[in-house]
């Protein structure tokens, strides 16, 4: 028993997967594969979950750091190079389902208590954890046959400290992409994304 105690208290790494692994029923027989697994729960980059999910990759591919797994629920999404924390928030104009009009961006900004998913304790203070934000909108409004979120000229990025949102928006637990450019963000591409968050506390 003391031995099972010790083994729930570690928390796990997953190794990275290629896709190809396997799916057995319980006498090894092939059922499936991880890629078709993949291909049924994640091929809707639309949908808003997914997007933010997308979004985050495409912030990691920028910074470089997209080597590993993903971590869920970390105090912040990411960390680059340079040591800058980073939480990243997506959005956009179109949704899955059927719309009478466009979705205008938002994204949360809560401030959080901080969960340590090694020690699995919260800190006692909420706050925004991250030093840096990155709001990342899908810039295209049609249901046409160019709608495509893998196209990267279809996305916007906009780079802000969480010291200005602490500043002028301490307790606001949404934000508009108006307020968010508002309030300084730097607009930018991908190609540029790495170089600006680097520098963003820098301004």
């Amino acid at each position: 028993m003391i031995q099972d105690e010790m083994n729930l208290s570690k928390a796990l790494d997953e190794d990275r997967k290629t896709g190809q692994e396997c799916i057995c029923d319980g006498h090894g027989v092939k059922i499936s594969t991880v890629q078709e697994y993949w291909q049924w729960a994640y091929s809707s980059l639309l949908s808003n979950t997914e997007r933010g999910n997308f979004a985050e990759y495409l912030v990691a591919v920028a910074l470089g750091v997209a080597d590993k797994t993903r971590i869920s629920w970390d105090k912040y999404d990411l960390i680059s190079p340079g040591g800058v924390t980073v939480e990243v928030k997506a959005s956009g104009y179109l949704q899955t389902w059927g719309q009478d009009k466009l979705t205008m961006p938002e994204f949360s900004i809560k401030p959080t208590k901080a969960w340590d998913y090694k020690t699995n304790q919260y800190d006692d203070i909420s706050k925004r954890q991250a030093e840096v934000y990155v709001f990342c909108v899908h810039n295209y409004k049609c249901k046409d046959d160019g709608l495509n979120p893998l196209d990267l000229g279809q996305w916007e990025f906009y780079v802000l400290s969480t010291k200005i949102l602490d500043e002028n928006v301490p307790s606001q637990k949404r934000i508009s992409l108006e307020k968010v450019k508002a309030l300084g963000a730097v607009s930018t591409r991908f190609n540029e994304l790495k170089d600006v968050i680097e520098h963003c506390l820098a301004r």
